[in-house]
């Protein structure tokens, strides 16, 4: 009999950089309770639904004043300190998408936004969604952005797996060729890019292919009756203090300080 799949998507697979986070999220049934939500991941959120809504609007109607208006629309009054700060959030977070839109070329239609993509290999069956898919060329470029203090260089674009893996969706799902891949951060303009060429491809896709294994095997142990700490072990690190399961993990609490739900913003007043 041929071997199962393992069906994923790059954000299972980057869960597993602390196992027991991904026990936590993926195979406890139910799930230990999750924090607070996070401000930043709100505000993030909100900004890549404008974006996609700008989009799907009549061309007529794609103004970059309209994206702004698109996040004050979906605004959500969740994890910030209080009202006050929420409203100045929005305010910068409508800057932001306004901004970024007024310096596109609003006559170049993208090939898909929001799209979902998928690949097979002879371990995995991975899929995941793409914020927008570009045209340029015969070629297809990944477009990925970003919301977060942190500025994305080349070494982030090249570094990450899952636009790596986008990549290859796109190539099997379109059917085109897919080399660049691109972090667009909102709050700077900054653009990080990488041409990624079979050899870097082949290299990220050897590395989730080895994620997917130790997942496999964690699995397994603790259905053959392992203790689920001893199986999906906490790796604790400074990412701790952002850890939905915070509050469930010892390891976790002892590895960071807790810290304030709007304490990954961007900008906070």
């Amino acid at each position: 009999m041929p071997a199962r799949l393992f069906a994923c998507t790059p954000a299972r697979l980057a869960a597993f950089d602390c196992p027991r986070r991904y026990r936590y999220a993926y195979l406890d049934r139910p799930p230990p309770p999750r924090g607070a939500p996070w401000a930043h991941n709100v505000m993030g959120a909100v900004v890549h639904l404008a974006l996609a809504q700008w989009f799907g609007l009549p061309r007529p109607q794609r103004l970059p004043e309209h994206g702004a208006d698109l996040v004050h629309e979906n605004w959500q009054h969740l994890g910030f300190r209080d009202d006050a700060q929420s409203a100045s959030t929005a305010l910068v977070a409508a800057a932001w998408v306004e901004r970024y839109l007024g310096e596109l070329d609003r006559r170049a239609e993208p090939v898909g936004v929001e799209r979902t993509v998928a690949t097979r290999t002879e371990r995995l069956a991975i899929s995941g969604r793409v914020d927008r898919i570009d045209a340029r060329g015969a070629d297809l470029v990944v477009v990925d952005y970003k919301t977060g203090r942190h500025v994305p260089s080349e070494a982030d674009a090249a570094g990450s797996p899952a636009l790596a893996l986008y990549a290859l969706g796109v190539r099997r799902t379109l059917r085109r060729p897919c080399r660049r891949v691109e972090l667009h951060h909102l709050p700077t303009g900054a653009v990080a890019a990488f041409e990624h060429d079979d050899a870097s491809i082949a290299g990220q896709l050897q590395r989730a292919e080895a994620t997917a294994a130790a997942i496999e095997a964690a699995t397994d142990a603790l259905a053959a009756g392992a203790e689920p700490d001893a199986a999906f072990p906490a790796a604790p690190s400074a990412a701790c203090r952002w850890c939905d399961f915070r509050r469930s993990c010892p390891e976790g609490r002892a590895a960071a300080p807790e810290v304030a739900s709007w304490a990954g913003l961007a900008e906070v007043d």
